[in-house]
């Protein structure tokens, strides 16, 4: 395949950019060459501000897909968690990298002297954007106080240095894809704590009609991850979810190397959470989120979800 060469579209952040060299590592094991084209997508400009991201619904992917529909690009990375479950016409996803940890991480400052959730003092200042970690804080410790933390990972973390807050919750994929595994104090176990859906994992997406980028990058698609993001992605699109609501989601090998599936959904608070969780068909991964949805849907989780899209609280999320 010497001659051939691949324009990869990124975010410009740090994480977009190690991220897309993820992908270009990949195919300079082909000899086949890549150049990284970076965007600053329109939630990136606007990542201080609350009510910016959630007037788009691709706030983290449109900029990159545009240049792709316009063949400036000839194909996108993407942390799959930031890409919607609804497709974009004429585009797709033609493969999934191997996932990394998909688990959330505590990270505290030292000063605060604990290293766990149940170990942090009674009123400690714990920061995300995200509404799944913050009802999921709640529902294990009604007695901290969670403070909405925006900005990049860098920003984010440098907060938690300087005291603005006591603690953070971050994804593990991101700190290692970043070079800093050590500021990580605690992982929050699954199935207590349950990622965002997709969490981990890389998407490249391509033009639908591009034959010679189906033929180069088809093949790098890891199978077992693309199983159990299908399964959870399903789960969260029969919701009607995304990164606003507090919905969570992880496929992984159990007993005998079944696949489970566990899911939830709760309120703001943390206070009603209806969890649930099913074995993997893995010859139909998308039924088996389906029908997780489903069995959640009969047990309250409709109505939690008509309460959550009419809350005031909804526009103060922010993509993960």
């Amino acid at each position: 395949m010497k001659g051939e060469s691949v324009r990869i579209a990124t975010r410009s952040s740090d994480l977009g950019v190690r991220t897309a060299r993820l992908l270009s590592e990949r195919l300079a094991l082909r000899r086949i060459d890549s150049e990284t084209f970076t965007f600053r997508t329109s939630a990136d400009k606007h990542a201080d501000d609350p009510q910016s991201e959630l007037e788009g619904q691709r706030p983290y992917t449109h900029e990159l897909e545009v240049a792709l529909e316009k063949g400036k690009v000839d194909c996108c990375v993407h942390s799959l968690d930031d890409l919607s479950a609804d497709p974009v016409e004429g585009l797709e996803t033609i493969a999934l990298l191997e996932r990394a940890d998909p688990r959330d991480v505590l990270v505290v400052n030292p000063v605060t002297e604990a290293d766990s959730v149940d170990t942090l003092p009674a009123g400690s200042r714990v920061g995300t954007s995200s509404l799944r970690r913050r009802a999921l804080l709640a529902a294990m410790r009604q007695d901290l106080e969670i403070v909405e933390l925006r900005g990049d990972v860098a920003t984010r973390l440098r907060k938690v240095e300087t005291g603005k807050v006591h603690a953070a919750i971050f994804a593990a994929s991101e700190l290692i894809r970043l070079g800093t595994p050590q500021r990580i104090t605690a992982y929050l176990e699954p199935p207590v704590w349950l990622p965002a859906a997709g969490q981990g994992a890389v998407a490249i997406q391509i033009r639908s009609d591009d034959r010679r980028m189906r033929d180069l990058l088809s093949s790098l698609n890891h199978i077992p991850t693309a199983n159990a993001t299908e399964a959870e992605r399903a789960f969260v699109a029969v919701l009607e979810g995304g990164f606003h609501l507090p919905i969570g989601a992880l496929a992984a090998a159990g007993s005998d190397d079944v696949m489970i599936l566990h899911g939830f959904v709760s309120d703001l608070k943390g206070l009603d959470v209806v969890r649930g969780q099913t074995i993997v068909d893995q010859r139909s991964p998308e039924s088996s989120g389906r029908a997780l949805a489903a069995d959640l849907r009969t047990r309250g989780a409709t109505s939690l979800l008509m309460e959550l899209r009419s809350s005031q609280f909804m526009s103060a999320s922010q993509p993960e």
